[in-house]
């Protein structure tokens, strides 16, 4: 059985808080209206109602920023009749004025939200695509993933992951573009589309990385830029064979996976580096494989580097692997889930770049035959 995997984001914002900043429109209004009833008249508080429907205009529908305004209005025309030289007039006017041009401003801001919603239906579906929800369990394998953009409202960037169910086996990819924008998102697309492709055609990771390294250089080279930071991407291909006990990794420049077998971790460093995408013609197309012993109980942790270049406050990077010393055994789901809670607490909520990362944990063999 195949499962469907999700992507996590960042937590909203406190419900309480938010109605809180709805609110404040009328605790404005109440709080003018009853400082202008109890204090004297020499300080004209009541200047201040027109205050109230310009707020409202920044976080209200256009109805309603009227109906406050009204209700300045009228709250206005009562002091008059306490107060008989406070300028009603003058005041009034303003009120009015602003009334109409914050139910303007209102109108234009639900037509900027709702231009903005559709654009976010799209980039949502964007994501979709680029980064599908990936399968919890292939054969003796349970996967899990996680994705944080670096900006709250960001949908998409430039790392990227995927997983295939191959007749070699179960075929992993994590990688991270260099650079921002578009073209990091363009060139993550090109690496995921050739990955889905040759991963079930070609029986040798090397052959898999090469055509990803093909792809990469015909999208640069078919959407040139500025920025030569963008033309290459580190990534990590893995591949664990039906029937498990190993897993062999190919590594391009990207952070070392984490090992942890009976509650020790182990780094797996690349024996030999092979160059990251697009840099073959610099460095040489020598890819070197190395195969590490994954047994059932297993787990494994893959990541792009905004996890291990995560800031504190004084600047200190987030400590992946005593982290997961700490960890006790947990799902992949629920390890993830603190890695999330986690990287948002050590960081202040601040986070300077994109993050993905892939859980894994090796399960018992199903019986003979069975397949998922």
């Amino acid at each position: 059985m195949i499962k469907s995997g999700r992507l996590r984001r960042r937590h909203p914002p406190n419900g309480s808080r938010r109605e809180t900043a709805l609110l404040s429109p009328v605790i404005v209004t109440v709080l003018v209206a009853v400082l202008a009833f109890f204090t004297p008249r020499e300080i004209a508080i009541s200047r201040l109602l027109p205050a109230a429907p310009a707020l409202a205009a920044a976080m209200w529908p256009v109805l309603p920023t009227i109906l406050l305004g009204t209700f300045c209005l009228l709250v206005m025309i009562g002091l008059s009749f306490v107060y008989t030289d406070l300028g009603t007039p003058y005041t009034a006017a303003s009120i009015i004025a602003v009334t109409l041009a914050a139910a303007y401003t209102s109108h234009l801001r639900l037509q900027r939200e709702e231009t903005l919603f559709q654009v976010r239906l799209v980039a949502d579906a964007a994501q979709k695509v680029l980064l599908r929800p990936l399968p919890r369990r292939i054969q003796d394998i349970e996967i899990e993933s996680l994705y944080l953009a670096a900006q709250e409202q960001a949908r998409i960037g430039g790392d990227f992951y995927e997983v295939a169910d191959t007749p070699y086996g179960v075929r992993l990819l994590i990688g991270d573009v260099r650079g921002k924008g578009l073209s990091a998102v363009g060139a993550a697309s090109a690496l995921i589309n050739s990955f889905r492709e040759n991963a079930y055609d070609q029986p040798d990771l090397r052959s898999v990385i090469r055509h990803l390294e093909t792809s990469i250089v015909r999208h640069s080279a078919a959407f040139p830029t500025q920025n030569l930071s963008e033309h290459f991407a580190t990534a990590l291909i893995a591949e664990i064979p039906f029937g498990g006990g190993r897993i062999r990794i190919l590594n391009c420049g990207h952070p070392p996976p984490l090992l942890v077998r009976r509650g020790q971790v182990r780094i797996l460093e690349p024996i030999r580096p092979s160059p990251p995408l697009n840099l073959a013609a610099l460095l040489g197309d020598h890819y070197f494989i190395d195969t590490v012993a994954f047994a059932p109980g297993d787990h494994m942790l893959l990541y792009t580097d905004g996890v291990t270049e995560t800031r504190d406050r004084a600047g200190a990077f987030f400590p992946l692997p005593e982290w997961m010393r700490q960890q006790s055994p947990a799902p992949p789901g629920e390890l993830l889930d603190r890695l999330h809670r986690d990287l948002l607490q050590y960081s202040g909520g601040r986070l300077e770049d994109d993050i993905a990362a892939l859980a894994l944990r090796c399960l018992h063999p199903r019986s003979p035959g069975h397949r998922a």
